[in-house]
């Protein structure tokens, strides 16, 4: 048997060892100060997850907050690029549009489109690019059933995330949440947007409800908005001022603030 001596500093060793993996993958933060508090930083760096749409008009939403969060990674990171992977029938949904991203804070420069002719190959490609590495982050746009996309491939991705410190985000839209090794699962829904100066419209507003967390932290729910300037995420502002950004279904259905 180890002495006591032995197993304390095997402890410590092993905590040691855990801290600097931490350190070098630190949470995404969202921006918002709750949100991030909530979250326990944020977002996990080296982790897989997934936002599915609450209603299928919302798809554009769920794809548009996996998106984000995805520049959010790279915005706090080393800046290298994004990689957008879509099956090409995804094509009948409209394809990515350069002065959009552009509108949005993104530089279409730094996204780099992969148009693969189905589930498998975005699977396949999105394995081979965790393992050779050079992203920020991976996202991966499954809309419809995706029944390829199941437990083996999402720990296959999750694992491959881990190893090479790269984020990867599942758009799910027209979809139901199915059983996965996912950090984080969200639910997305577009929300309203406050109108900017001479009527201009405003920024993007999503209300997400957090339904899956390794860290405990379920059915947080957030309403946030897209600030393109500084790529980062916030409470929404309603007149000038920060509007209840958490809190919880009341027994009507709707939101009440935290």
């Amino acid at each position: 048997m180890q002495s006591e001596s032995a197993l304390l500093a095997r402890l410590r060793g092993t905590i040691a060892q855990a801290k600097a993996v931490a350190s070098a993958h630190p949470p995404v933060p969202l921006g918002s100060e709750a949100a991030d508090r909530a979250l326990g930083g944020g977002l996990k760096r080296d982790g897989l997850h997934e936002f599915y749409a609450a209603e299928p008009q919302d798809s554009p939403a769920a794809l548009a907050m996996a998106l984000l969060c995805a520049v959010r990674c790279r915005a706090t990171g080393h800046g290298a690029p994004l990689l957008w992977l879509r099956e090409r029938k995804a094509r009948s949904d409209g394809q990515p549009y350069g002065p959009g991203l552009a509108e949005l804070g993104i530089d279409p420069d730094s996204v780099i489109l992969l148009d693969l002719p189905d589930l498998m190959a975005v699977l396949r490609a999105g394995a081979d690019s965790l393992h050779h590495g050079g992203a920020t982050a991976a996202l991966l746009e499954m809309p419809g059933k995706a029944s390829a996309f199941d437990l083996t491939a999402s720990r296959r991705l999750a694992l491959a995330a881990a190893r090479m410190g790269m984020m990867v985000l599942v758009a799910r839209g027209c979809a139901q949440p199915v059983p996965s090794v996912a950090h984080s699962r969200w639910r997305v829904a577009s929300a309203p947007s406050a109108a900017l100066a001479a009527d201009a419209p405003g920024h993007p507003v999503f209300d997400l409800t957090l339904i899956r967390h390794r860290g405990g932290k379920e059915g947080i729910d957030l309403r946030l908005e897209w600030n393109r300037d500084e790529q980062s995420f916030r409470a929404p502002l309603s007149g000038g001022v920060s509007a209840p950004a958490i809190g919880g279904a009341d027994r009507s259905g709707g939101r009440r603030a935290a």
